[in-house]
């Protein structure tokens, strides 16, 4: 069966960085897009980043651009976020989702066919 298993998550301090994992299986893996989301308490999740299945783009919005960067090895099945100079405000759970093989414009959750169980991240000093 489909599995998405997010991992790398923890507590850093503001201004540090962490890498996180996603391994897939049970479907094939590069011909769909992959996406991370976060969503804190209260609040709704939000896309984080996309790379479209070929590797040849990929999305960020505004509060995470040049911040975060997301990859893909097709080999391994698995996509990875970087995230660096951490905030507070980026606390949440994150969690990583396949779809369709284009990233769309604006990624929105209902977009996405499958999703991860989710990893947190807490930036805190």
């Amino acid at each position: 069966q489909v599995q998405l298993v997010e991992s790398g998550g923890g507590l850093v301090q503001p201004g540090g960085s962490l890498r996180l994992s996603c391994a897939a299986s049970g479907f094939t893996f590069e011909y769909y897009a992959m996406g991370w989301f976060r969503q804190a308490p209260g609040k709704e999740r939000e896309g984080v980043s996309c790379i479209s299945h070929s590797n040849d783009s990929t999305y960020y919005p505004d509060d995470v651009k040049g911040r975060f960067t997301i990859s893909r090895d097709n080999a391994k099945s698995t996509v990875y976020l970087q995230m660096s100079s951490l905030k507070p405000e980026d606390t949440a759970v994150y969690y990583c989702a396949a779809g369709p093989p284009a990233c769309p414009l604006v990624p929105t959750a209902a977009w996405y066919d499958y999703w991860g169980q989710g990893t947190q991240v807490t930036v805190s000093s």
